[in-house]
């Protein structure tokens, strides 16, 4: 992977320290993007991303107790992580940004765009779902995600996440800027996602809306894509083959076009 091009630093937001990375800050005539990450994955995990979109400026910070933030202060839930990212915006001065939400961070999009609608011009949701109410994926994927201990030890790490986050995938995927959560951290948003459901909003998003899945994903199946292209008016949704749960990563370059062709819509 080549070296990050990110600013990053460490912010006191909503009394709680967060790891703030930044891209193209000089990047004009765009809303930024917020990049929200997957579970467990720090923020140098989808740098090949952020570096696909020099034309705009991408804003990410690593969740607690993931990455290089420290353990989280409770409540620790989908609805608390959104307004920690809108008490973010305040610090940043921002009053409007565009969302891009990866799996566990398209939970956190939602709720978003749901409690902010004035903040949040165009949502894109990636290999995620509606939370309680989703498809199951494969049980062998997701008793691996039980134990935080196959997470958070740096040498199961690698491993376990190329079963979990690659699964179905045909393309390799580079994993080696994982850095291990803490089992507090990881446990936390195990339990966040678990204990919350978009469901019954998700009629009440008249945002601009893309739904990015990969057809052979089995961490979170097809199907959970297709639920939330019924349920949210508007929506679209764009396939991708061949990645499996981590095709933005599996295909950096023709990811970031796609979202490039919907972010800058008239």
């Amino acid at each position: 992977m080549a070296s990050s091009t990110a600013d990053f630093a460490m912010i006191g937001v909503a009394g709680r320290r967060l790891r703030l990375g930044q891209w193209h800050t000089r990047a004009t005539g765009s809303r930024p993007l917020v990049l929200l990450n997957g579970i467990g994955m720090n923020m140098e995990l989808i740098e090949p991303v952020a570096q696909a979109l020099s034309c705009r400026r991408v804003i990410s910070f690593d969740m607690p107790g993931i990455g290089k933030s420290p353990d989280p202060i409770f409540p620790y839930t989908i609805p608390c992580m959104a307004l920690t990212l809108a008490a973010l915006l305040d610090r940043l001065h921002l009053d409007a940004v565009d969302i891009l939400g990866i799996s566990w961070g398209g939970a956190v999009a939602q709720q978003f765009a749901f409690q902010h609608r004035a903040r949040t011009g165009r949502l894109a949701l990636a290999a995620t779902a509606a939370g309680a109410a989703m498809v199951p994926g494969n049980p062998a994927l997701l008793s691996h995600m039980a134990d935080p201990l196959e997470y958070t030890v740096a040498r199961t790490l690698q491993r376990n996440l190329a079963m979990l986050y690659n699964g179905g995938g045909r393309h390799a995927v580079s994993l080696n800027a994982a850095t291990p959560p803490s089992p507090v951290g990881w446990a936390c948003q195990m339990a966040a996602f678990a204990g919350w459901s978009s469901a019954g909003f998700l009629p009440l998003l008249d945002i601009p809306t893309l739904i990015l899945h990969d057809e052979e994903d089995q961490l979170i199946p097809p199907a959970n894509a297709q639920f939330l292209n019924s349920a949210i008016p508007g929506s679209r949704l764009e396939w991708f083959h061949g990645g499996g749960h981590l095709f933005m990563l599996a295909d950096p370059e023709g990811f970031a076009a796609s979202l490039r062709s919907f972010l800058d819509a008239a």
